[in-house]
């Protein structure tokens, strides 16, 4: 089974194509989701961050996110320190999961594969692309925030150029290319590769 992974930019709608690859019947990995359960049933885990960031990382009902972002998105080290510690237990959990599928290929959705070093987990990259302001004016909708906010975010990540370079496949979501067509045409070279390995 060919293990794929699945990246792109905040805002380049890379969970939309995730739907559409998995109404095809490909497993997908929510590495996002994911990770905020670790981050709750991971013992040692929880005893790590608790270390690390004090102990209100933590509530009875759980992970204190709100706390945690505070601290880690306005400090570039902090965040570092923060992926250091989670990143090795989702890849590893993204492994597992995957040697449990069944079908020709599987897709780990992940904004930071090339950040993480996850890429060397996986046969295939496929990156979603689509223009800064389009994805800013997305993402701002989204999660109801400001320019500068998710300006700030953006700027923690891979750039956008770099990152499609750095992928197998690309597709490009920018609302005038139909993303249907792209993903068609993925699907069937993938389909292609995993017969012939």
């Amino acid at each position: 089974m060919l293990r794929v992974g699945l990246t792109g930019g905040i805002g380049s709608g890379k969970s939309t194509i995730a739907g559409i690859f998995m109404v095809m019947g490909i497993p997908i990995y929510d590495a996002d989701s994911r990770a905020k359960k670790i981050m709750n049933e991971n013992e040692a885990l929880k005893q790590s961050l608790i270390e690390e960031f004090g102990p209100e990382v933590y509530t009875p009902a759980g992970l204190n996110r709100s706390f945690l972002a505070q601290i880690v998105f306005s400090n570039p080290e902090r965040l570092q320190v923060l992926n250091h510690l989670v990143h090795p237990h989702t890849i590893q959990d993204a492994e597992t999961w995957m040697h449990q599928q069944e079908s020709p290929y599987a897709i780990k959705e992940a904004a930071l594969i090339f950040e993480s070093g996850a890429q060397s987990h996986l046969d295939i990259v496929i990156g979603v692309t689509a223009p800064l302001a389009l994805r800013i004016k997305r993402t701002m909708h989204r999660d109801k925030t400001t320019r500068e906010a998710v300006m700030e975010r953006m700027s923690r990540q891979i750039n956008d150029v770099i990152k499609m370079r750095l992928c197998d496949y690309v597709i490009v979501n920018d609302d005038r290319s139909p993303v249907i067509p792209q993903v068609l045409r993925i699907h069937a070279e993938l389909i292609k590769r995993a017969q012939a390995v």
